[in-house]
């Protein structure tokens, strides 16, 4: 059972985020965590809020060493790379990659080697590779593979980096993302 979810984007990744979580359910028994290419002078906080407003799920900007709960959106702050532990999350200031800081690469293989098969990655539009290589290590890990359609894309040459390196991924509009989403993290169980 997939319980934790990251998500790339970059070039018309908000629309394509907002969309699907505004179909995620609030009580999806996963964490999902989101880089999303920003510039390092963007609002701290409007980026999580346009989220927020969009989902019935928990969205907060992440802090180092935030516990990762189940029902939560973690997005990377702008200027920091984060990354996955087993339990949390943490920040970092190392060199960008791929000219990105926060980079989805660095994101989803810290995600792959802490969570293996209980990850599934996310890559959406974007005008680099950036995530490319990490979805591939999400895969080999065991992990799941999801790439936004192409042809539907804002820009699509990170969902063909992605495609390139994961022939295997499962391409979908993003309209069906949520869905699938949900059929593999499931909802957490409510005790009476």
């Amino acid at each position: 059972m997939t319980d934790l979810v990251v998500i790339g984007a970059s070039w018309g990744g908000l629309d394509a985020l907002r969309a699907i979580l505004a179909t995620m359910p609030a009580g999806l028994d996963a964490a999902v965590v989101v880089a999303q290419h920003r510039s390092p002078e963007s609002h701290r906080t409007a980026f999580r809020d346009l989220l927020g407003a969009s989902t019935r799920m928990q969205v907060r900007e992440a802090a180092d060493k935030d516990a990762l709960r189940t029902g939560t959106v973690y997005v990377a702050p702008p200027d920091y790379h984060l990354l996955v532990d087993p339990d949390s999350v943490s920040l970092s200031t190392d060199e960008a990659v791929h000219f990105a800081r926060p980079s989805i690469d660095v994101l989803f293989e810290s995600a792959a080697e802490s969570h293996r098969e209980r990850c599934a990655g996310v890559v959406l539009t974007g005008a680099n590779a950036d995530g490319a290589h990490g979805l591939q290590r999400i895969a080999e890990l065991g992990g799941g593979a999801i790439v936004q359609d192409p042809e539907e894309a804002v820009r699509d040459e990170m969902p063909r980096a992605a495609l390139k390196a994961v022939p295997e991924a499962r391409v979908l509009p993003v309209a069906a993302i949520a869905s699938l989403l949900v059929e593999l993290c499931g909802l957490a169980k409510v005790s009476a």
